[in-house]
């Protein structure tokens, strides 16, 4: 089997039931990213103007180039933490970009800072000059090592504010209380995005880019070893890229979701060690797995409670593991 993008724009679309974005003029920060990316093209296929705004600090042009010649495209590179203003209408505002590997934080802890508290002002303005609705995702780092588990929006989150992981973490706290306090002092139209661990075709897996999909991926078709943090007992919940991009979606559509937060993600949940011993087999590969300490302030368990997002979204997860494995490491050997 050869992965075909074009098939699971289509399942994206099939799956929006209806939804459109056309004729909207829509602002995609971080729009080269992974997430990123497959916003503008869906928004793109649906016939909405799509202004991709990236400074390609960790986003990829490869993700956007069979886009760009569209006359509905406009790539602009840029670094939203730097003021921008537009002259012609924007009916929606999605904030996107930010850093977002584990493994970048140590790097470029200010550059994530600055994304999510400078760069989403900055979103914010511009939103609110043009009386754009603003999506912001946010994520489920917010939590930090949660007490309850699953997870619902109500939990406040049990994080620490000097810690490895506070650059991202904590910055993306702070980037909900801006969204929070631009709706509540302009009544601006907005809602925020929980995303959980998200994967699928475009995610980097080299160097410090490379989070556990597609690390363990890229060691198994490489026959090298797969790392392992710790004895990999520590959980995750990871949701397949179409399934994600839906829920964005549609939360994005929605007058009714105006002033919501929203978690979007896959509520099965899976240790690391079990994740990399599947990879293993779909790949059929010889690496052996290698283990290695444990991070600072990893979280143990990582599980949503999508419970608002299937009242609210009429949205759930569609695609399993296996399935959104196998696409992915095809994607991967082809790349």
């Amino acid at each position: 089997m050869v992965y075909k993008l074009g098939t699971d724009i289509d399942l994206i679309m099939s799956n929006l039931e209806g939804i459109s974005f056309h004729d909207q003029k829509v602002l995609v920060t971080g729009g080269a990213g992974f997430l990123g990316s497959w916003i503008c093209e869906v928004l793109l296929y649906q016939g909405a103007e799509v202004i991709c705004l990236d400074n390609l600090a960790s986003g990829l042009k490869e993700n956007i180039s069979h886009l760009i010649g569209s006359d509905k495209f406009q790539f602009i590179k840029h670094d939203i933490s730097e003021a921008i203003s537009f002259d012609e209408n924007i009916d929606i505002v999605i904030h996107m970009a930010s850093r977002a590997s584990p493994l970048e934080f140590e790097h470029y802890p200010i550059e994530i800072l600055k994304a999510n508290t400078i760069g989403l002002m900055v979103s914010l303005e511009i939103a609110r000059a043009h009386g754009s609705r603003m999506v912001y995702t946010s994520t489920s780092e917010i939590y930090g090592n949660p007490q309850e588990v699953p997870t619902p929006e109500s939990c406040y989150g049990y994080v620490n504010s000097i810690g490895p992981r506070s650059c991202y973490d904590e910055a993306k706290r702070c980037g909900e209380a801006f969204v929070t306090a631009y709706s509540a002092q302009y009544g601006l139209d907005s809602r925020i995005a929980r995303l959980f661990n998200t994967y699928g075709p475009r995610m980097r897996a080299d160097g410090i880019y490379g989070r556990a999909i597609p690390r363990f991926i890229d060691q198994a078709l490489s026959g090298t070893e797969i790392t392992v943090y710790g004895d990999g007992s520590q959980t995750r919940s990871f949701c397949y890229v179409t399934d994600q991009i839906e829920g964005i979606l549609r939360f994005a559509s929605m007058d009714a979701a105006r002033g919501y937060v929203v978690n979007i993600g896959n509520d099965l949940e899976i240790s690391i060690l079990a994740l990399a011993k599947k990879v293993l087999d779909i790949t059929k590969s010889d690496s052996e797995i290698m283990y290695q300490p444990m991070p600072s302030d990893d979280p143990i368990r990582r599980r949503p409670d999508i419970t608002r997002a299937k009242e609210l979204l009429r949205w759930e997860p569609k695609v399993d593991l296996n399935e959104g494995l196998f696409k992915t490491i095809e994607w991967f050997k082809g790349a």
